[in-house]
């Protein structure tokens, strides 16, 4: 299990096994880096403390259970993403969804929620539609507009989680298994800083995947897209917007309806041909004209992106109630993967620009802190006590037996 953790946490980072052993300044070779993740040999105290360290965690959480199972991550038939940054967005998350479920369990008074996870059964691609108002129906939505989609979810003990990644990656969701498996509730990652109105369809997609349970031999994406495309805009709302059958759409009229459902006027125009008010052909004709006015890569009308903001909220609740302690905040607030090789190089050539006395005069104040730290830090004691216990005896008890890394 320790091996799993320290890869997952290195992973999270995007950092490969050379730049950790540099991070932590060779301490042990990259070959014994990489035989700890596999779990072939067993980091002492030192070296567990300093990959810690490196990665700006506590090395509690490198070899305590975790605080949740995720179920296993895929990625869209289609996703033109690489493996390396692939397996970092899933460690990313992991790590992330980790965070909030430790968060939520500090909580005296936890909430139950009642989504109803792979609960809405899909037989036909139509189902997806019903499936939606199903859920509007229990969130007691009713048909109009949603103003802001990332609150409604949130609401429900959805973590949204933003990941900084690149335009290969739009989004994925997974379920989340906690309180020994006892709950369960959902995970949707979503790329940051994209368009709200792209934004906004991701999200619904992924909610689809979270609640569909789909009849095998049909098209999961499809069904998640429409159930999405319903979510925002009920059949019924956008008959009294735009009628039951229409000949032509004005552009102005299209731009009007991106701002009140908040979607894309491409996923407007498909959401309307699936509904059959208007044809297919002129579906296709409109997709021309996108095209010649270059809506396709850049519509009328910036929707902006919206925000989660319930885990936030919960560490200031926490923290005011001192449910949580201020160290605990801000690791819970740093998010996972701030500290970069590239910063930490960064700080080194700074470092080494300084006179000799400003140099060591910075290297006798950290010396006096990580002292402090080690002698006031009762995690650390503890776990390092118990590693030399265990070395002591596997050393028959001789304390001068030299112990390998």
């Amino acid at each position: 299990m320790l091996g799993e953790r320290l890869k997952r946490f290195r992973l999270a980072r995007g950092m490969t096994i050379k730049q950790l052993c540099a991070a932590i300044d060779h301490l042990v070779s990259s070959t014994s880096l990489s035989n700890y993740e596999k779990g072939a040999a067993q980091p002492s105290a030192k070296v567990l403390n300093c990959i810690a360290a490196a990665y700006g965690i506590k090395s509690a959480q490198l070899w305590s259970e975790p605080t949740c199972n995720v179920e296993s991550i895929a990625f869209r038939k289609q996703s033109k993403l690489g493996k390396r940054e692939g397996e970092k967005i899933k460690a990313f998350v992991a790590e992330e969804v980790e965070k909030r479920v430790w968060l939520f369990e500090q909580f005296p008074e936890q909430n139950t929620f009642n989504l109803p996870i792979r609960g809405l059964k899909i037989n036909k691609l139509i189902d997806a539609e019903k499936a939606a108002y199903k859920l509007r129906e229990i969130l007691n939505l009713g048909i109009n507009p949603i103003g802001n989609l990332t609150s409604v979810i949130e609401d429900q003990g959805v973590f949204i989680i933003e990941v900084n990644a690149s335009k290969n990656f739009d989004g994925f969701s997974t379920i989340v298994h906690y309180n020994d498996k006892n709950h369960s509730t959902g995970a949707i990652a979503i790329r940051l800083g994209i368009p709200g109105d792209r934004q906004r369809l991701t999200l619904t997609h992924e909610l689809g995947h979270l609640m569909l349970d789909i009849k095998h031999g049909i098209d999961h994406e499809k069904a998640a897209y429409r159930f999405g495309a319903a979510f925002l805009a009920p059949k019924e709302q956008l008959h009294k917007d735009v009628g039951k059958k229409r000949h032509s759409i004005h552009k102005h009229e299209l731009r009007y309806l991106k701002q009140k459902y908040g979607m894309s006027i491409q996923a407007i125009l498909f959401r309307l041909k699936d509904l059959k008010i208007i044809t297919n052909s002129y579906y296709e004709r409109w997709c021309i004209k996108i095209n010649k006015l270059g809506w396709k890569k850049n519509e009328p009308v910036e929707l902006q992106p919206e925000k989660p903001h319930r885990f936030h909220q919960q560490i200031c609740y926490a923290l005011s109630e001192e449910l949580i302690t201020k160290k605990d905040s801000t690791y819970l607030l740093n998010q996972t993967g701030e500290t970069s090789l590239e910063k930490s190089n960064s700080i080194r050539s700074e470092f080494f620009r300084k006179s000799k006395e400003e140099r060591q005069s910075i290297l006798n104040k950290q010396a006096k802190e990580m002292s402090d730290f080690y002698e006031n830090d009762s995690e650390w004691q503890e776990w390092e006590g118990a590693f030399l216990e265990s070395e002591y005896n596997a050393n028959e008890g001789n304390p001068y037996s030299t112990v390998q890394k």
